[in-house]
């Protein structure tokens, strides 16, 4: 579909739709990429699946990993990735966790580990579902959202408290070469451009930002890349930062991923994989990095206690 100025003009209805979903096509293998790793960690994790997605049942089984030696005592951690299926690092973030990192937090944490929500958007590249639906907008009740609503009723049907959500995600070019000007298309609605940031960011709560827990995960992700700096009027992506390298959104409002799980420590990692700077396997470590720096401002928090 050509997204001219023509089609800004009116609301996408259902043949829109169609039409954009008839030009998506499979870049990437879910199977060979994704659940092949996810199998590999069976001897350390409790692998289940908690369902699969309508478009193909087959074809895309949902996940999540569990601590094997739960113990009810430890605190309980969320880990997100490919809540945006086109977001690479992240579910390859929450993978590299799980494989290198995760035991040696064991005496400390519970692990829920949700690798790639959305894999049909990570087979197609894609920031939304086959609906046109974006995922990471969908965390609330009746979501429209398969992916979001599956991951919600899991996680809900564990009753148990999340003390901290890790929700990994990337800011790319196409953001505003793809999504955005789909996103004006789809809702009729003219969307500005915003200064891609060139280098890694925090987004966290407006309700509760934590700031703390934000400053050592940046700490931590210093080590291997670089932090992005505010534009010129000292906004990342339309938002004023609150320190180097973290903005807060309303993200119980706005249904983001890493408000659903009502955790007291969250956030949500964004990685610039256009960067010249960096490489894939860059990203990657960045995510790990993410995780590693919060846990261990945790660690001495509770230490304390």
């Amino acid at each position: 579909m050509n997204l001219n100025t023509a089609d800004i003009l009116t609301k996408w209805g259902n043949k829109e739709k169609s039409e954009w979903l008839a030009n998506q096509n499979v870049k990437r293998s879910y199977a060979d990429e994704v659940v092949s790793k996810i199998d590999y960690l069976r001897k350390d994790f409790r692998v289940e699946q908690y369902g699969s997605l309508s478009y193909d049942p087959e074809k895309y089984p949902l996940f999540v990993l569990k601590t094997l030696d739960w113990n009810v005592k430890d605190k309980n951690i969320l880990i997100t990735g490919g809540v945006h299926g086109y977001e690479t690092s992240g579910v390859h973030g929450a993978l590299r966790f799980a494989e290198e990192k995760a035991l040696t937090y064991n005496m400390h944490f519970n692990f829920i580990i949700a690798p790639c929500v959305s894999p049909w958007g990570y087979e197609t590249i894609n920031r939304w579902n086959p609906n046109a639906i974006d995922p990471n907008r969908s965390f609330n009740k009746n979501s429209p959202s398969e992916e979001a609503a599956a991951l919600m009723k899991v996680i809900s049907s564990l009753n148990i408290n999340i003390t901290a959500h890790f929700d990994l995600h990337e800011t790319t070019d196409t953001d505003n070469s793809v999504f955005r000007p789909a996103l004006a298309a789809r809702d009729g609605v003219e969307q500005s451009n915003w200064n891609i940031p060139d280098g890694f960011y925090l987004v966290g709560d407006v309700d509760n930002p934590v700031d703390d827990f934000q400053q050592a995960i940046i700490k931590s992700v210093k080590n291997i890349t670089h932090i992005a700096p505010a534009d010129p009027e000292g906004l990342i992506i339309g938002k004023p930062i609150t320190q180097e390298g973290v903005i807060n959104y309303q993200t119980k409002k706005l249904a983001l991923c890493s408000g659903f799980s009502n955790s007291e420590y969250a956030t949500t990692t964004e990685v610039y994989p256009d960067s010249v700077k960096v490489t894939d396997e860059n990203c990657i470590n960045a995510q790990v990095a993410a995780v590693v720096g919060g846990l261990d401002y945790l660690k001495t928090i509770f230490t304390k206690e």
